[in-house]
């Protein structure tokens, strides 16, 4: 997960995040306010005529305030959509402006009744979902309306992209942004040195050897990105025996790291250390300079993220590198789930604030993004996959990393997952230092399950903190 850009799921990453720190403490009440057909009335203004070119009632030369997060994917995108939007038969006037301090910035104007229409809630800075979630808008009609092209919006989606953004039963955050977690790697690298792509944990080991015969690590990690291990493992275990693992996970169970398939893993990966896989040092080394070393040295063979790697790296990506992803690996060729299982989940969470001044607007600005041209105008300029199906074509505008995340998309179909509990009661800071250690060599399995499981349970035994069952 490209740390700026990290959200409830993405950048939940990790996938996995720095931002979820912001998330403390999560204690929430649901109160819907949804008016009937999934949204409410809103902060008030002119409202226009329902059509079938206007499904949410935009009134007529009424203006619109955007506040996007300046991250990874910087704000563009939506500058994009801004214009095919004002060009429109509502002749609305868009204003987007950039942010990397969403909550310092917005928090305020919640406070005071005058949020904007529409916000991208990233970034390490981004507004705890416990304090607004009671104040934004249903979205499920975004996705029951037609794109532009005149196809129901739902339709055209890939699977599971309500699911991070829906809280105790309700959609009000759609993330715009699909991200897939896998393994990364340069094609070029392994068709040079004869190196086989792995298909399970089992399979590490000698890929590790032979890597370290080429005077190369398998692994390597960054001090802010060191639980992108913490997700790698987390992933595969899932992977390996579904649901067996997950919701113990999700669901702050009180033996949920002592699972034996995380075990195998972390054992694994244990021994991979203190084989000299591991690429050390990496508890001092800032992450973008770390993931360098793998893009730009290729010092290391594997490299565990999120999709975003390919946009976040490619000032640092040796020529010809040809960028390649496979899921997160199985323990072993027995696993559980069916063929092509992986988490992929959206990120990058838009909202709608109910009493914003033109909410209808904020939700014509979200119908706009969703259409096949908007979509693809993001694939194609930030290389990376909308949750709009069908937008990157079969060369992937020349990114082969690109390529095979549609190819993983597509094998996977709807046996994704997604993992929110890290995100959601955020663990993710008080994770940080205990990969960075075991990452180094300086903890064993049992020290890290320990440690790990403590701040599962700190956060199940603090009652100031509302719990969410995950299913």
């Amino acid at each position: 997960m490209e740390l700026e850009n990290t959200s409830i799921s993405r950048r939940n990453l990790l996938r996995g995040a720095i931002a979820t720190a912001a998330l403390l403490p999560f204690g929430m009440t649901l109160a819907s306010c949804a008016a009937p057909g999934g949204g409410n009335t809103g902060g008030g203004g002119t409202k226009g005529e329902v059509t079938a070119d206007n499904p949410f009632g935009v009134a007529a030369n009424s203006k619109v305030d955007a506040v996007i997060f300046n991250g990874g994917y910087g704000i563009d995108y939506v500058e994009n959509s801004a214009k095919i939007m004002e060009k429109g038969k509502t002749k609305v006037t868009v204003k987007v402006s950039s942010s990397t301090k969403i909550a310092q910035e917005l928090q305020p104007r919640f406070v005071g009744g005058n949020p904007p229409d529409l916000i991208d809630n990233s970034g390490a800075n981004s507004i705890g979902w416990n304090t607004i979630l009671e104040q934004l808008e249903e979205l499920d009609d975004v996705l029951e309306a037609n794109n532009l092209e005149g196809t129901k919006i739902s339709e055209t989606l890939y699977g599971g992209v309500k699911d991070p953004g829906t809280f105790d039963g309700k959609f009000k955050a759609l993330n715009y942004v699909m991200t897939v977690y896998g393994l990364w790697y340069s094609d070029s690298l392994f068709q040079a040195n004869g190196f086989q792509v792995p298909k399970t944990w089992e399979d590490l080991p000698a890929l590790g050897a032979a890597a370290k015969a080429k005077g190369k690590f398998l692994f390597l990690w960054g001090k802010e990105a060191a639980t992108y291990y913490n997700t790698f493992v987390i992933d595969s275990a899932v992977i390996q025996s579904g649901d067996d693992v997950r919701l113990p996970l999700e669901n702050l169970d009180a033996k949920a790291w002592s699972h034996p398939t995380l075990q195998s893993i972390l054992t694994i990966l244990y021994d991979l250390i203190k084989s000299g896989y591991m690429k050390p040092g990496g508890a001092g080394t800032q992450f973008t300079q770390a993931q360098s070393q793998w893009s730009l040295d290729q010092a290391a063979l594997l490299y565990p993220s999120g999709s975003w790697i390919e946009n976040e790296m490619k000032k640092q990506t040796a020529p010809d590198f040809k960028m390649m992803g496979i899921p997160e690996l199985p323990l072993d060729g027995k696993q559980t789930t069916p063929a092509g299982f992986m988490r992929a989940e959206a990120g990058e969470p838009f909202i709608v604030p109910s009493k914003a001044k033109n909410p209808a607007a904020g939700k014509e600005l979200l119908r706009t993004m969703l259409s096949k041209e908007s979509a693809t105008w993001f694939a194609q300029n930030k290389l990376a996959p909308t949750i709009v199906k069908g937008t990157v074509p079969a060369d992937g505008f020349g990114s082969s990393a690109l390529v095979s995340q549609s190819k993983m998309l597509e094998a996977a179909g709807d046996n994704v997952f997604t993992i929110k509990s890290t995100n959601l009661y955020g663990m993710n800071s008080d994770q940080l230092p205990i990969w960075n250690q075991f990452l180094g060599g300086g903890m064993t399995v049992a020290d890290l399950t320990k440690q790990l499981q403590a701040i599962v349970d700190k956060v199940r035994e603090d009652s100031s903190v509302t719990k969410i069952e995950i299913k």
